[in-house]
C-alpha cells in the first residue's frame, strides 16, 4: 500500500506527532509510507525521522530557508477550508488553504490519513476520487468546540473511516449520527518497548510526567504527597514537563510546593527527552489529569515496569489500568483518594514489585507491531471489500464543502449579517 499521512508539524515534538512518526515508521516495513507536514519551522523534524519514511512539507516558515513563505500574501489571509472551531485556525491561512488542496487533489497514495480534526476537514472537502480516507482522532470529541463538532458531524460523512484513540471515544463518535458507511473504530497509540531495564520497585521516587498546565491537575498530586511525606521520610517526588506562554504552572506549583515544606522533596525537573530513563529511576508512577484524550504517559510508564495510580478521567485511563492489578484509579481531583492508593504502594515493596510486572506485560498489547496491524487490517478490509468502500467525487465534496460554510453561516447571522455574508464570499 502507499500511506499518506498530512501532520499539521511533523519537525515539532508532541503527542499527535510522535504517535504517527512510530506508527509510520512500522507500516514502512511493508508499505510505501510518508509524511506531510503543513509546516515546516525548523531544518530537521526534532524526533527524528523513521527509517523507510519520507518527510515533505507545503508551507515554510523558516525565515533564512529557500523557500521562505512568510512573505507570500496569501499567508496573511484566513483560511475558509480549515475550520474556525478547530484550536489552530490562526495558524492557517488561504495559503494552507490552497497547498493542502493541491496535495490532496494530487497525490499518488492509497490510504490518506489525516491527523487532526481541522485537517480532516480538508479530506473531506478537498481529496480527489481514489484514495481510503481516514480521520485519526488523537483528542476527545466531547474536549471540542460545539462549533467544531458540529463541522465533524457533517464533514466527516465524506470519509471512509474514523479511528480514535478509545472506545468510549468511538462511541461518542457513533452518536454524531454519522452514515453507516462511515466506520467508526477505536485502535490505541502504538509505545515502543523500553530501551532500559525495568524499573527497581525499590526505588523510592514517585514520578509524573506532562505538561504543565491546569488540565494535569499537579496541584492535587503535590497536595497529595505533602499527606505522605511524614510517613514516607526517604521518598521524593519528580514532575517532568513544562507548559505554554499561556499557562505554564511552574511558579505556582513552585509556591505550592514551599508552602507544603516540600522543597528537595518535590522536584520540577523540566521537559527531558527522552523519558524513558527517568521513568526507570523511579518505582511508582503518577498521572492525575482531569481530563485525557489517551494516557500516553500511562502506557510509557508500565513499558518501563512501573504500576500507575491515575485519576479516572475520560477517557483512557480505565481502558489502559486494571485497578488493583497493574496500578490503581481514583476520583478525579481527590487528594486524599490518591493520597491513601500512593501510600499503598509507597508502603509495600513487594505489592510495588508485584504490579510493576503487571503493568509491563500488560503494556505489551501496545506494542507498535500490533497497532500497526490493526490499521492495516481496517484499511485492508475497506479497500478490498465489496460496497464497503465509496467513491469521493470531487464535485460531492465541494458540494458539501459549501454546506458547511453555508451552515457556518447561520450559525454566526446573530453576530452581524455583514461578517456572515462575508464568510460566504459575499462582498
Amino acid at each position: 500500500m502507499r500511506i499518506s499521512f498530512l501532520l499539521h508539524n511533523g519537525y515539532h515534538y508532541g503527542g499527535t506527532i510522535r504517535t504517527t512518526f512510530t506508527l509510520a515508521g512500522q507500516l514502512a516495513e511493508r508499505h510505501e509510507v510518508e509524511i506531510v507536514s503543513v509546516f515546516r519551522h525548523r531544518d530537521r523534524p526534532r524526533l527524528g525521522l523513521p527509517s523507510g519514511v519520507t518527510l515533505r512539507h507545503l508551507v515554510d516558515l523558516r525565515e533564512d530557508g529557500p523557500g521562505y513563505d512568510g512573505d507570500h500574501p496569501d499567508f496573511h489571509r484566513p483560511a475558509r477550508v480549515f475550520p474556525r472551531g478547530d484550536g489552530r485556525w490562526k495558524q492557517y491561512s488561504a495559503l494552507t488553504d490552497a497547498r493542502i488542496g493541491a496535495h490532496l487533489r494530487g497525490v499518488r497514495a492509497d490510504v490518506l490519513v489525516g491527523t487532526r480534526p481541522g485537517l480532516n476537514v480538508h479530506l473531506a472537502r478537498q481529496a480527489g476520487p481514489g484514495p481510503l480516507l481516514v480521520a485519526q482522532e488523537h483528542l476527545i470529541l466531547d474536549g471540542h468546540s460545539r462549533r467544531l463538532r458540529r463541522d465533524i458531524a457533517h464533514e466527516y460523512a465524506l470519509l471512509d473511516l474514523v479511528t480514535t484513540v478509545t472506545e468510549a471515544d468511538a462511541r461518542a463518535y457513533r452518536r454524531l449520527g454519522l452514515p453507516d458507511a462511515v466506520r467508526i473504530r477505536s485502535v490505541p497509540n502504538g509505545v515502543p518497548a523500553a530501551a532500559v531495564p525495568p524499573a527497581d520497585p525499590a526505588a523510592r521516587v514517585v514520578v509524573a510526567a506532562g505538561r504543565l498546565t491546569r488540565v494535569k491537575r499537579y496541584d492535587v498530586l503535590v497536595d497529595a504527597f505533602a499527606e505522605l511525606a511524614g510517613d514516607h521520610p526517604d521518598w521524593t517526588l519528580r514532575i517532568y514537563g513544562s507548559g505554554d506562554a499561556a499557562q505554564d504552572l511552574r511558579g505556582a506549583l513552585a509556591r505550592r510546593i514551599e508552602e507544603h515544606g516540600l522543597t528537595g522533596r518535590v522536584l520540577l525537573m523540566g521537559q527531558v527527552h527522552p523519558m524513558e530513563p527517568e521513568w526507570a529511576k523511579g518505582s511508582v508512577a503518577a498521572v492525575t489529569s482531569e481530563r485525557e484524550a489517551f494516557g500516553m504517559t500511562i502506557v510509557e510508564a508500565m513499558r518501563c515496569g512501573l504500576p500507575v495510580v491515575a485519576a479516572d478521567c475520560p477517557h483512557g485511563p480505565r481502558e489502559i489500568v486494571e485497578d488493583g492489578v497493574d496500578g490503581r484509579l481514583v476520583p478525579v481531583g481527590d487528594p486524599g483518594a490518591l493520597a491513601r492508593a500512593l501510600g499503598e504502594l509507597m508502603g509495600d515493596e513487594e505489592l510495588r514489585a508485584r504490579a510493576g510486572r503487571a503493568a509491563l506485560a500488560a503494556s505489551a498489547r501496545f506494542d507498535p507491531a500490533l497497532i500497526a496491524a490493526r490499521h492495516e487490517e481496517l484499511w485492508t478490509g475497506l479497500l478490498a471489500g465489496g460496497g464497503t468502500r465509496r467513491t469521493h467525487a470531487p464535485a460531492a465534496a465541494a458540494r458539501y464543502a459549501w454546506t458547511g460554510r453555508a451552515v457556518d453561516a447561520a450559525y454566526t447571522v446573530k453576530a452581524g449579517a455583514g461578517r456572515a455574508l462575508r464568510r460566504l464570499g459575499v462582498r
